[in-house]
C-alpha cells in the first residue's frame, strides 16, 4: 500500500487548512486541531505496521503523480524515517494537547493551530522526501511556521529572538540552496537514491572533490538547523521566547530534522563519496568522506556538550536552563555519530545510540518545556529567585519535572539511562578515550544544573509568588508523557530493535536505491 506513505503528510496538511478555516471559532478550532493530531498519530501507526521495522523492515517508495524516479517527486518510508516520524507523532500530540489548554482564546484567533500544523507538515515532508531539493522545500515550510510561532507573544524580547532566528535561518537556507545547486551541477541529479548510486559506483563523470566540498557546505546548514556548536547561538533566545509547547516542539522535533538529514545524507547518500588521494590525518586514514566528517562531528559534539552544560549551570530561570541544556544534549546525540563515522566497526551501534538518545531527548526535554510552561501558568514566572517550595504547592507537577530531569541525567529505569549508556558503550567499544572523557564531563554538568534547578525552584522555602499561585495547566498531559518516559525504559527491547533497524536502513543504501529506482520496494 504505497499510498500510506503520503497519509501523514496529507493529514497534517488538511488539519492545518481546516484549523485556518475555523480560526474565528476557538472551541471548534481546538477540537479540529486535537482530532487532526490524533489522526496524524493513527496515520503514522498505520504506516509503521506497513514498514514493520521490528520484522521484515520494508522500504516503500511513493511516486507522486505517478512520475517515476528520478524525474518525479518521490516520498520514501523506511525504518529510519519511521523511527523519526513515530518520535514526532508522540511529541507533537502531547504538545498539541497541552496547547489546547495553555494558549488563550486570543492566541487561538492568531492562527496558532494552523501554524503548528504547518510546522508539522514541514517536519513530516522532510522525513519522507526522497530528493535533496524537496528536503530544502520542507525545511522552509517548517521554518516559516516556526518563525511566526517564536514571535507569537510579540514583546520586545520575542521580536529580537525571532529576528535573530529568521536572519540566521535565511542565511542558512541561501547556503543550502547554493550547495544543492552545486551538487546538481556536479552530479546531474538530486534524487537521493540515484545520487547514492552514482557516488557509490564512482562514476567517471562526477568530480569527487567538488562534491565533498559542497556536502561540507550542506553540512553546516544542518548543523545550524540542529543548533550544534558553533552554530548554537540562536537557540537560547528562540526557545525562551516561544510559547512552552512550541519550545517543546522546537527542541524535541524540529532539531531532530537536522539530525535526521545528517544521518540520511552522510551515512546513506554521501557514504560512497571518496576523497581523492585519501585522508592522512594523524590517527586517521581512508578515502571515505565519512572519515573526513567524523573528526569535524566530534569537535562540534564536544563543544556542544561543554558549552551547553556550562551555560545551563549559570542560568537563573527554568527556560534558560532548558534552552542551554538542549545545546548540550544535542551534543550527546552527535557524539556517537562522530564515532560511527570515524570507526566503521561501531557504525550500526553509533547510529543506534544517536537515535535512542534523540528519542529520549524528544520525550524528556519536551516534557520539561511543557512542565516549565505549566509552572509559568500557575505562578506567573519561571525565575529561580521567585520560585521555591513548588514541591509542597504542586507535588504532582514537581514529580513530573523530576522524572524528566532524571531521564536526561540517565537514571534507570527511565528511557534516558539507555541513551546515555549506549553513548558510553560506543565510545568504549571504539576505544575513544577522549570521547569518554567528554561524555563524562557532560554527564556531570547535567547532574549539576538539574540539581541546582531542583534545589532553587522546587525545594526550599515557599516563595510568596508560589504561595499565591494558581492551578498548573495540563497536568494530565504531563503525567501521560512522564509515564511514557518510564514505559520506554521498562519496555526498552522493542525500542532498541526499532532503532537498530533504523541504523541498518541508514547504512544499507542498496535497499533504499532498489526501492526507489528498481521497483523492489513493497
Amino acid at each position: 500500500m504505497n499510498q500510506l506513505v503520503i497519509a501523514p503528510l496529507l493529514v497534517a496538511l488538511m488539519t492545518a487548512i481546516l484549523t485556518l478555516v475555523v480560526r474565528r471559532f476557538p472551541n471548534v478550532q481546538r477540537g479540529v486541531s486535537l482530532l487532526g493530531g490524533i489522526a496524524y498519530v493513527v496515520s503514522v501507526a498505520a504506516l509503521w505496521t506497513e514498514i514493520d521495522p521490528l520484522g521484515a523492515s520494508n522500504v516503500i517508495a511513493y511516486q507522486v503523480g505517478n512520475w517515476k524516479a528520478p524525474f518525479g517527486i518521490t516520498l520514501v518510508a523506511d525504518s529510519l524515517s519511521m523511527f523519526m516520524l513515530a518520535l514526532s507523532a508522540v511529541v507533537s500530540l502531547a504538545a498539541l494537547a497541552f496547547s489546547v489548554q495553555y494558549v488563550d482564546e486570543f492566541g487561538q484567533r492568531l492562527s496558532y493551530h494552523p501554524l503548528y500544523h504547518f510546522m508539522l507538515v514541514g517536519v513530516t515532508g522532510a522525513f519522507l522526501t526522497g530528493d535533496v531539493f524537496n528536503l530544502f522545500v520542507w525545511f522552509e515550510v517548517m521554518l516559516m511556521s516556526s518563525y511566526v510561532l517564536v514571535v507569537f507573544y510579540s514583546g520586545p524580547q520575542h521580536t529580537r529572538a525571532a529576528l535573530q532566528y529568521v536572519v540566521l535561518n535565511l542565511i542558512g537556507s541561501a547556503v543550502m540552496l547554493l550547495a544543492i545547486g552545486g551538487i546538481y551541477a556536479t552530479t546531474g541529479t538530486l534524487n537521493m537514491a540515484q545520487l547514492a548510486e552514482r557516488l557509490a559506483t564512482g562514476s567517471e563523470n562526477i568530480a569527487q572533490l567538488p562534491v565533498l566540498g559542497l556536502s561540507a557546505l550542506l553540512f553546516t546548514v544542518f548543523a545550524l538547523k540542529s543548533g550544534i556548536a558553533p552554530f548554537q547561538f540562536w537557540v537560547p533566545a528562540a526557545y525562551r521566547a516561544a510559547p512552552a509547547p512550541v519550545s517543546a516542539m522546537l527542541a524535541g522535533v524540529v532539531k531532530k530534522v537536522g539530525i535526521y538529514a545528517i544521518i540520511r545524507l552522510y551515512f546513506t547518500v554521501f557514504a560512497g563519496l571518496t576523497i581523492p588521494g585519501g585522508l592522512t590525518l594523524p590517527g586517521l586514514s581512508g578515502n571515505s568522506a565519512l572519515a573526513f566528517f567524523g573528526p569535524v562531528l566530534f569537535v562540534m559534539a564536544s563543544a556542544s556538550i561543554l558549552l551547553g552544560g556550562i551555560g545551563a549551570v549559570g542560568r537563573d530561570d527554568v527556560d534558560g536552563l532548558l534552552a542551554f541544556s538542549s545545546i548540550g544534549q544535542v551534543g550527546f546525540i552527535v557524539l556517537p555519530l562522530a564515532i560511527a563515522a570515524t570507526v566503521p566497526e561501531v557504525r550500526i551501534l553509533g547510529i543506534t545510540a544517536a537515535l535512542i538518545y534523540s528519542l529520549n531527548h524528544a520525550l524528556a526535554k519536551g516534557l520539561l518545556f511543557l512542565a516549565s510552561g505549566s509552572v509559568f501558568s500557575a505562578v506567573g514566572t519561571d525565575r529561580f529567585a521567585d520560585l521555591g517550595g513548588l514541591t509542597r504547592k504542586t507535588p504532582v507537577l514537581s514529580g513530573i519535572f523530576f522524572v524528566g530531569a532524571l531521564s536526561l541525567i540517565g537514571i534507570p529505569p527511565l528511557s534516558g539511562f539507555f541513551g546515555k549508556f549506549l553513548v558510553f558503550r560506543v565510545a568504549g567499544d571504539a576505544g575513544a578515550t577522549l570521547a569518554l572523557a567528554v561524555a563524562l564531563a557532560g554527564a556531570i554538568l547535567t547532574i549539576a544544573y538539574f540539581s541546582r534547578a531542583w534545589n532553587r525552584a522546587f525545594w526550599g522555602p515557599e516563595s510568596s509568588m508560589v504561595e499565591q499561585g494558581g492551578t498548573p495547566t495540563g497536568i494530565v498531559v504531563l503525567g501521560a508523557l512522564a509515564a511514557l518516559v518510564l514505559l520506554v525504559g521498562i519496555g526498552f527491547d522493542p525500542v532498541y530493535l526499532a532503532a537498530e533497524s533504523a541504523a541498518r536502513a541508514a547504512t544499507e543504501p542498496q535497499t533504499y536505491i532498489n526501492a526507489v529506482l528498481g521497483g523492489a520496494g513493497k
